[in-house]
């Protein structure tokens, strides 16, 4: 029997993508494309080569070949709030794991701790909903662990188990705390950065002194390491540079200024982690939010290893192969070195933290498929897959960084992205900016003359293949769609078309203001803002205003089915109308809130739901409206269909697949089911 590529992306997923989700009710498997935010490190004590990694939405992956390649653990009480900055293991059993987890831009967050190697994880009751911003245990007594949270700073003598303040109760100085080290010799020695300078305390926590001589007032500290050889030599990074103390700290230098200031380097004000080589410590790593920067001399000069585009959030040096390095970097994920930092490759097999908001597939071949990331600047825009989603490419080439909220492919075959600024084609695999308007040509005429005046010359006449910026240029393109009677796109800046494949366009005069969403079917198109709607019967000559239904507060998601009835999600739910617009229904068996994305699926006549409120994809049958679901794991942004499988925007974890059982391209026995190889 023939394999189609479908069939081998079935096998695929399931061969690959089973380990590491155990614990965790993941129905869908995840595609990629690989890349996003990834946080922090975390080492086995006893093995070098298995690492953990925290994110900023909850999950924890693991890798069991220093880095190379990455499965999903699982994910902290299934939410995508929680910040993952630190994750300490316990030397003398490794099973026992405990993290620190805060919420961005809100209280929460807290201690959890895990006994299986992170499977499954509870809360500690002590510090529930508490934003701890550091973490970290003693290496002369590995039972004791100090923890930073926003209101001061705790300890815990017993791994973890409780945990009791030891900063004063209500102080105005010391809370905030960013960043924790104890003295690798003596652990009453703690030290606490705050949003606002350090402090110490030599007596665990009795009494506290503010070591800021020599570093710039109000400095945030973002972290503090201590050589394990010599304690008295103590390193700070804040926003204001990096600084190095030879007395324990009281007082710091800042080194070489790159630039100006005191700290180092002053270039990059945020340095987010030190890093001292566990081989070498006169060897120091800054991870800063522009690029990695190493000194060999303890901190005396500096040099800049990667461009300054990469924001570092931490660092990891094989303690028995130093040459080994890997960041953990904002949108370009997991970065490694295997030449002590002269070169950085990606490492991201099997992590994914991307938001997809766009889809498109090739017409002609229905394995190549095209997704658009936003926030990911120049390492994200438009991934390509010739494989059904296996394997993904970066194709951005010419978007400059630029989000990409939708896609299309035009009747030719020729891919649209539609960006944060302005609509781009793809021709000879660049990207270039199409949303220009044509007008016509201006004729010529003679030239006016007045009694007493030197003749008024008219503008030369414009040539037919001239084109003007216009205000598609720089609006947002939320979605584009390809219909009979051109290509549609919501923007902005209003309703526009294009009918010479997304080369030039024109605005159209609709009612609304800037339009979200637009779906077409034969002639009849529908856009939507956010609150209103309009409706053209005659391919967007003319507009009519359309009232979406009356009990939704916003337009979410919109589709024209292949009956010419109009569908509209929003918070409320998803709702449909069979006479354009004048009443709305809804399917009494389709109980979904928080509509995304819907889509009609002409092949298989059904629309397609995916809700954020939940974990359920649904679909509605047509003529008959029969409503079937799947549970899919995650909550999606959208369902598309790629032959006879689905796949799914998850909210920032890229894409994933339905996972059918299918046929392998191995023989199998008849009686027993098993595989014969």
């Amino acid at each position: 029997m023939k394999v189609t590529w479908l069939r081998r992306l079935g096998v695929m997923v399931f061969a690959c993508q089973l380990v590491g989700v155990q614990a965790h009710a993941v129905n869908w498997f995840p595609l990629g494309p690989y890349g996003g935010d990834a946080r922090s490190f975390a080492v086995d004590p006893h093995d070098s080569k298995h690492l953990y990694l925290g994110t900023e939405t909850g999950w924890i992956y693991q890798s069991h070949d220093g880095g190379n390649a990455w499965t999903r653990v699982t994910q902290i009480e299934g939410r995508n709030d929680l910040v993952i900055d630190h994750i300490s293991i316990d030397p003398a059993a490794p099973e026992h794991m405990i993290i620190a987890a805060f919420m961005v831009n809100r209280p929460g967050g807290g201690i959890y701790t895990s006994n299986d190697a992170g499977k499954r994880w509870v809360k500690d009751p002590q510090m529930s909903d508490k934003s701890v911003r550091s973490l970290t245990r003693a290496a002369s007594d590995p039972n004791l662990l100090i923890a930073g949270t926003l209101d001061g700073v705790y300890r815990s003598k017993d791994n973890g188990k409780h945990w009791e303040l030891i900063s004063p109760a209500g102080s105005t100085e010391i809370h905030e705390i960013e960043s924790v080290a104890i003295d690798p010799k003596d652990p009453n020695i703690i030290y606490a950065g705050t949003w606002h300078l350090p402090w110490k305390t030599v007596d665990g926590g009795a009494h506290w002194q503010n070591i800021k001589q020599g570093i710039i007032d109000d400095s945030d500290v973002f972290s503090i390491v201590i050589d394990p050889t010599n304690p008295s030599i103590v390193f700070a990074s804040a926003c204001s540079g990096i600084y190095k103390s030879v007395n324990a700290g009281m007082l710091f230098k800042g080194g070489v200024t790159l630039n100006k200031g005191q700290g180092i380097p002053a270039s990059a004000r945020r340095t987010r982690k030190l890093k001292l080589d566990p081989t070498v410590p006169t060897t120091v790593y800054a991870g800063t939010t522009q690029g990695l920067y190493k000194s060999t001399d303890g901190g005396t000069t500096w040099v800049r290893m990667t461009g300054a585009d990469v924001i570092v959030n931490d660092v990891y040096v094989d303690p028995n192969q130093p040459q080994h390095i890997l960041l953990a970097t904002d949108r370009g994920g997991v970065l490694r070195s295997e030449d002590s930092g002269v070169s950085f490759t990606p490492s991201n097999d099997g992590f994914t933290l991307r938001q997809v908001v766009a889809f498109a597939a090739d017409q002609r071949d229905p394995s190549q498929l095209y997704v658009g990331v936003v926030n990911d600047k120049e390492v994200g825009g438009v991934f390509a897959s010739k494989d059904g989603g296996v394997k993904w490419q970066q194709i951005s080439s010419g978007l400059g960084g630029r989000d990409v909220y939708s896609l299309t492919m035009t009747p030719e075959n020729t891919l649209l992205a539609g960006t944060s600024h302005g609509v781009f084609r793809m021709t000879n695999g660049m990207w270039n900016l199409s949303s220009d308007l044509v007008p016509p040509p201006i004729p010529a005429k003679k030239p006016v003359t007045k009694k007493g005046a030197h003749p008024v010359l008219p503008p030369p006449p414009r040539k037919p293949e001239e084109k003007v910026a216009s205000k598609l240029s720089t609006a947002a393109v939320y979605a584009l769609t390809s219909g009979t009677a051109g290509i549609y796109a919501g923007t902005s800046a209003g309703v526009w078309r294009s009918q010479d494949g997304g080369q030039s366009w024109s605005q159209l005069q609709t009612p609304l203001t800037d339009g979200r969403f637009v779906a077409s079917h034969e002639q009849m198109i529908v856009a939507t803002s956010l609150t209103g709607a309009a409706l053209s019967e005659n391919g967007g000559q003319s507009w009519t205003s359309m009232m979406p239904p009356a009990t939704m507060t916003q337009v979410s998601a919109l589709a024209i089915d292949g009956l010419g009835n109009i569908w509209i999600g929003g918070p409320e739910g998803a709702f449909y109308s069979t006479d354009r617009g004048a009443s709305w229904k809804t399917l009494r068996n389709l109980f979904v809130r928080q509509v995304d994305g819907i889509y009609y699926d002409a092949t298989n006549k059904r629309v397609l739901v995916a809700s954020t409120s939940g974990t359920v994809g649904f679909a509605a049958s047509l003529p008959d409206y029969r409503v079937s679901y799947w549970d899919t794991g995650w909550a999606l942004r959208f369902l598309r269909p790629v032959g006879d499988h689905l796949v799914g925007a998850t909210l920032f974890d890229g894409m994933v697949v339905e996972p059918k059982m299918v046929a392998s391209p191995f023989a199998t026995d008849t009686k027993t089911g098993r595989s014969a190889r």
